[in-house]
């Protein structure tokens, strides 16, 4: 196994049913990545399973406890008896990209804890040495489906993941740019033919036409991507 990924969630059924699917299930069936979700609630100490209240200075919504979410994670740490990577979902966060996903997928063992309500204790943050991490600007009930996202990106980069390797060189981001545009059969749709480039057979030719489709889509849609590039490399491609 190459990665172990704990996810702590009030909702332990819709991690495992991502787990049981696609791409995620055949990296498990491989023996490639491990994947196992625990309820918090497992982890309260009180009759009520209580894992939330109300917040200090007042305000609507309510708060994670530190207890539960701490001892969840020495539990899994206990049990797994390693020293791993724990990641918070939160809209508050660092923003999850590729570089990110790329970063984590060389860590052996990651836990995610899943944040909800109006998030989590700051201090179990602080003790458990958290990286709170964030999918976008823009606020979910729950970190189950963050966790979830993070848990894909990260587990189609685990060597051997994949069937086709070369796949992700065509990914968006890969280059820190969007892919180009991509067709497939038939040849022509509603009047509208393929580029003949990429029916020529010239792979040089498709490289050169995909990098310089793939740059102008990355002007249109995202030109902040560009910015943080140098201008040599730009012209380059």
């Amino acid at each position: 196994m190459k990665l172990r990924i704990d996810i702590i969630t009030l909702f332990p059924e819709l991690i495992r049913c991502f787990a049981e699917t696609a791409i995620v299930k055949r990296a498990q069936d491989r023996g490639l990545v491990f994947i196992k979700a625990y309820n918090l609630r497992a982890f309260s100490s009180d009759r009520y399973r209580t894992v939330d209240d109300y917040p200090y200075g007042g305000g609507p919504g309510m708060v994670l406890k530190p207890e539960p979410i701490s001892r969840a994670v020495e539990f899994i740490k206990g049990v797994t008896h390693s020293q791993p990577r724990v990641l918070i979902t939160s809209p508050q966060g660092r923003v999850f990209n590729q570089s990110l996903a790329e970063t984590l997928s060389l860590c052996p063992h990651i836990i995610l804890v899943c944040g909800r309500y109006q998030g989590i204790d700051q201090r179990v943050i602080e003790l458990c040495q958290g990286e709170e991490i964030s999918v976008g600007d823009y606020v979910l009930s729950g970190g189950e489906l963050p966790a979830m996202i993070v848990a894909e990106a990260i587990t189609r980069l685990v060597p051997e993941v994949l069937g086709d390797e070369e796949s992700i060189h065509f990914d968006s981001f890969y280059d820190r740019i969007l892919g180009p545009p991509q067709y497939t059969r038939p040849r022509i749709f509603e009047g509208r033919a393929v580029p003949e480039v990429l029916t020529s057979g010239n792979h040089s030719l498709i490289e050169e036409w995909r990098r310089k489709k793939a740059l102008q889509k990355t002007r249109l849609v995202r030109p902040d991507l560009l910015d943080k590039l140098s201008d040599e490399v730009i012209h380059e491609w």
